[in-house]
């Protein structure tokens, strides 16, 4: 990574790197996204929206617990009263997360790539770890919107340190919601915190701890990308992407890295906790 994109990048928060993926890497991630939708549960199918504080997956052991494993999250549109589904299988699902990244040959060899350890080495980590990883689908006419938000709300550090990859798998219009962003907008700290409910008896398991900021839609810029490409996300950077109108899907594969060395402290009541026994898994530790 040039000290140019290194500027960029503390000044917009965000990098856009054209041909990170070669087109066979492309088709092999994206076949591996479509092999998912067939391996997606039959029965009791969970929903995945970002729409509304009280969604379901706030209430749900399914997504809390789903640090270290492969699970899958369906569109608020696929699934019928009855839970059956009501689209074909093939465009059913929202996300896969969030263990692909240790669990999944194919997605394991890009987060793992000496190319990732570049950019994280270039951004001045000195001990990253990749916390959590995501298949998204964003199938045509089912897609659902993503709200604006600060990764950091999810994964916070002290002091903040999360930054995200995130790999088009197929070109990005308007059209089918390409990432947003509010350039510059990391500069000015987290705005709030999606956190563990600290009441033990209620039945959302997260709770955010403010109201949900406004953000102009003038402010965004959009990023439309063709396949292939490489975002790099600024934990604090504002973004969001619009429902998929178009007939044309926007697969993407998505992880984040966070800072692990003795002075970072990961936030205890972030929804996602490693188990004890399966720390999150290091890119490298930089020697002094």
């Amino acid at each position: 990574m040039h000290s140019k994109l290194l500027d960029e990048f503390n000044e917009n928060g965000y990098i856009v790197i054209e041909d990170f993926l070669k087109p066979d890497e492309v088709d092999a991630l994206y076949q591996a996204g479509r092999a998912l939708c067939l391996d997606a549960p039959q029965s009791n199918r969970k929903i995945f929206s970002t729409i509304k504080a009280e969604d379901a997956h706030s209430k749900e052991l399914y997504f809390m617990e789903s640090g270290d494993k492969v699970r899958y999250f369906f569109e608020q549109g696929a699934i019928g009263d009855e839970g059956q589904l009501v689209v074909d299988p093939m465009i059913a699902l929202n996300k896969v997360g969030h263990a692909l990244h240790v669990e999944h040959p194919t997605f394991n060899a890009l987060t793992f790539s000496n190319r990732v350890r570049e950019i994280c080495w270039q951004l001045n980590f000195n001990r990253p770890a990749v916390c959590q990883s995501m298949y998204i689908f964003k199938n045509s006419g089912i897609g659902g919107e993503v709200t604006p938000h600060q990764d950091s709300w999810f994964l916070h550090t002290e002091p903040n340190s999360a930054v995200g990859f995130w790999f088009a798998l197929e070109d990005c219009t308007l059209q089918n919601g390409c990432l947003q962003f509010i350039k510059g907008s990391h500069k000015s700290g987290v705005h709030r915190r999606y956190q563990r409910n600290p009441d033990a008896n209620a039945s959302e398991l997260m709770v955010y701890d403010r109201p949900a900021p406004i953000y102009p839609q003038s402010s965004f810029t959009p990023l439309q990308v063709n396949k292939g490409t490489c975002i790099v996300i600024h934990g604090n950077v504002v973004h969001k992407s619009e429902p998929n109108r178009s007939q044309k899907s926007r697969h993407a594969y998505t992880f984040h890295v966070i800072e692990t060395e003795n002075n970072v402290k990961y936030s205890e009541d972030n929804w996602l906790q490693a188990p004890q026994d399966k720390p999150f898994p290091l890119l490298f530790e930089r020697k002094a």
